[in-house]
């Protein structure tokens, strides 16, 4: 990744942003949006404690400048249309309160990142966020009925995926979560899958091994299977080495060896 993504809370904070007019505006509203507080003075941020700085001025040669003094007080910096002199970059966003989907492109096209979100616009429901609000209400039942944390993972990776009773993309799962929890059976102690790859091309992968490489408690992996078939993988899924280490005894494992 050329851009380590993160989710900054910035509300009551204040956030500086330089500069006015057409390039300004739209990060006034992106931090207002936010709950963050918008301070037009860098030497006044910097007393108020900031630590982002949105610079848009008109005049490179003053972007330049201020994003120098800005980084030097420690702070993260953003210049508009200049990625090459930003710490940090903002992504086109999609929300489904609490669900929040950035698109970002590392700078490279904002054009691209927006269109990517129209897309996906169209394919998530307007009732996401209440599926989510319904989950974090539940969390206590969910790990009353789940002790297991491999359990929870398996189970909600049952339910909310394609086809599951609280498919994420699909309309009323929200209302389906008490039915789905006193109904569901807790999953047994391992699912394991075994993969022969033919190919160390992340593309080849077929959608039933994508799913489950995303999915899996436990990845235990030839020393040959490249970093890009493993970075599809989830980033807290346990990293074995075959034959060294212990097989979990609860959760979905998947082995990966390379075929001849």
């Amino acid at each position: 990744m050329r851009s380590l993504p993160l989710y900054h809370r910035i509300a009551g904070q204040p956030v500086i942003v330089l500069g006015e007019g057409d390039a300004a505006e739209p990060k006034q509203r992106l931090v207002a949006r936010a709950g963050g507080r918008v301070v037009p003075d860098m030497q006044e941020g910097i007393d108020e404690g900031a630590r982002l700085a949105f610079i848009a001025h008109d005049d490179a040669a003053m972007c330049e400048g201020d994003a120098i003094r800005a980084r030097c007080a420690g702070l993260l910096v953003n210049v508009v249309d200049r990625p090459e002199l930003c710490d940090f970059t903002t992504p086109s966003l999609l929300e489904r309160d609490p669900v929040l989907i950035a698109v970002g492109t590392s700078g490279a096209s904002a054009g691209l990142a927006k269109q990517l979100r129209l897309r996906l616009e169209g394919l998530l429901p307007a009732d996401l966020g209440m599926l989510a609000s319904g989950l974090a209400k539940g969390r206590d039942a969910i790990k009353a009925r789940f002790p297991m944390m491999s359990q929870r993972r398996q189970a909600l990776d049952i339910a909310l995926g394609q086809g599951g009773p609280l498919d994420v993309l699909g309309e009323g799962s929200a209302s389906r979560i008490g039915d789905w929890l006193d109904g569901a059976d807790a999953p047994g102690k391992n699912e394991v899958h075994e993969f022969t790859l033919t190919s160390q091309d992340p593309e080849d992968l077929t959608i039933r091994q994508a799913r489950l490489l995303g999915t899996a408690d436990a990845i235990i992996a030839d020393r040959a299977i490249t970093p890009e078939i493993l970075n599809r993988a989830r980033a807290d899924a346990a990293r074995l080495e075959l034959g060294k280490d212990d097989v979990p005894g609860s959760g979905v494992v998947v082995f990966l060896r390379v075929g001849k």
